[in-house]
This record gives C-alpha cells, sequence and structure tokens, in this order.
C-alpha cells in the first residue's frame, strides 16, 4: 500500500473539510474528474487520494455511529483514506490499531493543522506541535500501531503565528518516526484561512527532511496553481481544499498538467448543472432522507455556480431548496449552453477569514514541553465528535 500511494509522482490528494468530504463528495470529484479527462480524450486512471472527514479518534474508538459513518467507504474507493485528530499517544494509538485490525482504511492521516478555537484553546490541532514532545508521543504511536501495514501521514500548518513556529521541528519529528509523508499547508493557525500561503515555508521542508516526501497545500485553484507549486517548492505533490469546492473536476485537470498533457477546459454550464444533480442524489441516498440531503446540498451552491450565469433570485432559491423536484425546476432555469468564465471560477473559494489571534491554553507559550498541569487541560482537547 506504501507503494501504491506513492505511484502517481507527484502525489494528488485532497483534503479532508469538515461538512464536505463525505463518500457523496469524494464519488463526485472521482466521476467529475474521469469525466472531464475522457471528454478531452485522455485515457486516465485516478491515482488521487480522495481523504475522507476528520474522525476524532475517542469518538472512533467509542464506535460512535456518526463516526463509523465517516469511515465508511464506497466500494470502489481504490484508498480507503481516514484522517484522525486526537491529543493523547494511546488513545490515538488504538484507534490507528482498530483501524488496521479491523481493515477500517489503507492510509491514516494525522491532523495538526486545524485552527479551529474550539481545538486550539484546549491545546489541539495547529497548537499541539509546539509542544514537541506531545507530538513526537503522537506521532510515534500512530506510526507503531499501524504495524507496517498501512501508512501514516501528517498534515500540519506552518506554526501557531508568525512568532512561533513549528513545522521545521514538527517535520523533523514526523520524519525520524517514519510517515510516508508531510503535507504542510502555508499558513500559520493565526493566518486562518486568509492572506496568501506562504510556499517558501514548503520549499525550505522539502530541504529538511530529503528523506521524506513532502505535499503542499495552500492557495491551488487551478491546475496552474498546482504546477508552479511543484516548480516553486520541490514538493513531491499537492493537497487541494477549497479550490475543488464547486470543481470537483479539478483532481482531471491537475493529472493532465502532471502528465504533460493539455489541461481541459472548464466544463459548460450544462455539464456543471448534471453535477449539482448528481451530487444532491449521492448526498439523498448516503443520507436516506431526501430533505437532509437537499439540505446539505445548499451549502454548495454558491461555490458550484462561481463562473455561471443564473440571477440572483435563481441563486438564492438555491440555498433553501428542501426537494429534488423543486431543486429540478430551479435547475431547468440556468442556460446550459453558456461557457463558464475560467477566470472567476478560478477565484478563491470558501473560507477566507483574515488573520485573527489564536486561542490557546493560559501559558501555552512559555515552553515547548508538557507541563502537568497541560496535560490535563490537553486532554479536554479529545473531542467525543467528530468531522470538525
Amino acid at each position: 500500500m506504501f507503494a501504491d500511494l506513492l505511484a502517481t509522482d507527484p502525489v494528488i490528494e485532497l483534503a479532508p473539510m469538515a461538512g464536505v468530504t463525505n463518500r457523496a463528495f469524494r464519488r463526485v470529484c472521482r466521476e467529475a474528474s474521469m469525466q472531464i479527462r475522457h471528454s478531452a480524450g485522455q485515457v486516465d486512471v485516478d491515482q488521487t487520494v480522495y481523504v475522507a472527514e476528520m474522525t476524532t479518534s475517542q469518538a472512533l474508538l467509542m464506535r460512535h455511529p456518526e463516526t463509523l459513518d465517516l469511515v465508511t467507504f464506497d466500494s470502489d474507493e481504490k484508498t480507503r483514506s481516514a484522517q484522525l485528530y486526537g491529543v493523547d499517544p494511546d488513545i490515538v494509538g488504538a484507534a490507528v490499531k482498530m483501524l488496521v485490525d479491523e481493515d477500517m482504511a489503507d492510509h491514516v492521516d494525522l491532523n495538526f493543522g486545524c485552527p479551529v478555537p474550539k481545538v486550539t484553546r484546549k491545546g489541539g490541532g495547529s497548537a499541539l506541535p509546539w509542544k514537541r514532545d506531545l507530538f513526537s508521543s503522537i506521532v510515534n504511536s500512530a506510526v507503531k500501531n499501524a504495524q507496517g501495514k498501512v501508512p501514516v501521514t501528517v498534515k500540519m500548518r506552518v506554526g501557531i503565528d508568525a512568532d512561533h513556529i513549528t513545522y521545521s521541528d514538527a517535520g523533523k519529528i514526523a520524519s525520524e518516526a517514519g510517515v510516508t509523508w508531510v503535507a504542510l499547508h502555508g499558513r500559520t493557525a493565526a493566518q486562518y484561512y486568509g492572506g496568501k500561503a506562504d510556499w517558501t515555508t514548503i520549499a525550505r521542508l522539502v530541504e529538511h527532511i530529503p528523506n521524506t516526501p513532502v505535499l503542499g497545500n495552500g492557495d491551488i485553484w487551478s491546475a496552474a496553481d498546482a504546477q508552479r507549486m511543484l516548480d516553486e517548492t520541490g514538493a513531491r505533490g499537492v493537497v487541494v481544499g477549497r479550490g475543488c469546492l464547486g470543481r470537483p473536476w479539478l483532481f482531471g485537470q491537475i493529472r493532465a498538467s502532471f502528465a504533460g498533457e493539455t489541461v481541459p477546459a472548464e466544463p459548460n454550464a450544462g455539464v456543471i448543472v448534471d453535477l449539482m444533480r448528481r451530487h444532491a442524489d449521492l448526498l439523498v441516498e448516503m443520507h436516506g432522507d431526501e430533505f437532509r440531503g437537499c439540505q446539505e446540498m445548499r451549502k454548495h451552491m454558491a461555490w458550484y455556480l462561481k463562473g455561471v450565469v443564473a440571477g440572483s433570485e435563481t441563486r438564492g432559491a438555491l440555498s433553501l431548496i428542501s426537494s429534488l423536484k423543486e431543486f429540478d425546476d430551479l435547475l431547468s432555469t440556468i442556460n446550459r449552453e453558456q461557457i463558464l468564465d475560467e477566470e472567476l471560477a478560478k477565484l478563491p473559494r470558501g473560507r477566507t477569514t483574515p488573520d485573527r489571534r489564536v486561542n490557546l491554553p493560559d501559558g501555552w507559550l512559555n515552553s515547548q514541553s508538557m507541563s502537568k498541569t497541560e496535560v490535563e487541560t490537553v486532554r479536554e482537547a479529545e473531542l467525543a465528535v467528530s468531522g470538525g
């Protein structure tokens, strides 16, 4: 399996996104990417790694039904990729062992990049690598409990803020622990999703851990961006997050670029409308409930329609759909023949929150080693729910 994950050079990975990268979305990405390659007359073997939503280690061990659903994969998913979040080495290790022993995943990614306040204020997520001893214990426990049967990877950020950088030390620790790759988002936790990702940090990490592949993450909105990421940083691959929201075919375009082929043009509105309907069908099927599926589809509307002329009334109504019939009626008002405005379609999407103060436990930055008090505090960051 290690060889399979690194068989595609460069590696392309879908970043886990809470409330987004469920089975339905992953299937839409696979289908849309194959479709756009085939429409351009290109033969495609999809080696992209599509990672599921974040799963909390403790909730997994407690076998919460919603958490188990997050690590349920379609039968045709080539690599079953699960992302674990945790702050206790023993709990994370036990969760990895469960995934391996029960054959629930082919790849385990560890989340050290979450900047959400409810996580960082207890020392979890992107705050955790600051405590090098705790970070080392968690990563080593995960690798040990994977028993060499599935690859373990790490996703992290540059640091807490500009004055508290962690990626260099954390990258070295992860490399020495034997992870398969380290994915670095070129932003600090303080940057959240605002500003520009600093790709120079990715290039420096590539030089710092030459024996471990580094994947670059941040501001990949197009195939050209993905190619530039490799050219400028020397990264072994890319991790795509917000750039594929409403553009699930982006992975196919990136694969074409990496293969030295002509990058397929953006699809017309008709293809996009059909993908939207397919996505809704899959969500309804996944939840077994038409209203819930349509309700979840609402968040995707503006992303899909970026660059499409649809009218403000139609856009507003689409964000409130409650049935597939209502969805069909609204989609029928969109001109299917219109050509997508490519430059507009490739603009940033999703969260663009500017710099913010990172919520941390009292005294967290005083030392990069854990105190007894902090051990108790960080255990409270062991969330009992999954998905973000």
